[in-house]
């Protein structure tokens, strides 16, 4: 990152788009913990967290998901929610029994996320899109204030992505705050209400994403066209 600096408004859908290598999922890494920055700040509820270790952060609001779908495949859909719910809430371990708050949260979360009547089913069964609500629902429950989602519609058929534009809207409907990272600009325009462009680490867009995408710059770089893209297209991937 160079001389990046943005800011996300509580309640909004945020989205960060750019080519392949721009440096995005990087960028979630330094903000969620799971890499440390070198310098800048980095603040959330106005309060310093470039220093503080991944389970620190998701104890203080700030949850994410991966690219990849990730979970503990030989248990069950329900133990992977409870642990998420455990894991994002101060002096309580998954290794020992799980609280009744943990089991409201995660139980809320399942809902939220359609996931139910699947609680008994073994991780490692569920198919993609599942496995994609499964990760949703086990960030959920540690209650945060800001979701940050890497590429939640990639991977899936058109069909499947409506389902998954669909359930983030109702997550920011609950007025959880929402940073993505997608490709898929389809979901970009249903459901951000700014986006910020990145190439090489540096900003060169920002704005409504009907905008930004029509910026000749964002054009030349990410879209692949000297033509604006029009609401049903997707860049090709760098």
């Amino acid at each position: 990152m160079s001389n990046l600096s943005f800011a996300v408004e509580p309640g909004e859908v945020y989205a960060i788009v750019g080519p392949n290598g721009a440096g995005k999922t990087s960028l979630f890494d330094c903000i969620s913990g799971v890499s440390r920055a070198t310098s800048g700040v980095i603040r959330f509820r106005d309060r310093e967290i470039q220093g503080l270790r991944a389970h620190q952060i998701c104890q203080l609001g700030l949850a994410r998901t991966f690219q990849t779908t990730v979970a503990f495949d030989s248990q069950t859909v329900l133990t992977n929610v409870l642990v998420g719910s455990t894991f994002g809430r101060d002096g309580e371990s998954p290794m020992l029994s799980f609280s009744t708050e943990a089991r409201e949260a995660a139980l809320d979360a399942l809902a939220l996320c359609g996931l139910g009547g699947l609680q008994s089913a073994r991780a490692g069964q569920l198919p993609v899109l599942a496995r994609k609500r499964l990760m949703l629902a086990t960030a959920l429950a540690t209650r945060p204030g800001l979701l940050m989602l890497d590429e939640p519609v990639g991977g899936l058929n058109p069909g499947e992505r409506l389902q998954m534009i669909d359930l983030i809207r109702a997550i920011a409907r609950t007025g959880v705050t929402v940073l993505m990272i997608e490709h898929v600009m389809k979901a970009v325009q249903a459901l951000a209400d700014r986006t910020l462009v990145i190439h090489h680490g540096q900003e060169i867009a920002q704005g409504p994403p009907s905008t930004v995408l029509r910026d000749p710059r964002v054009i030349e770089v990410y879209l692949g066209s000297l033509r604006p893209a029009g609401p049903d297209e997707e860049p090709a991937r760098a």
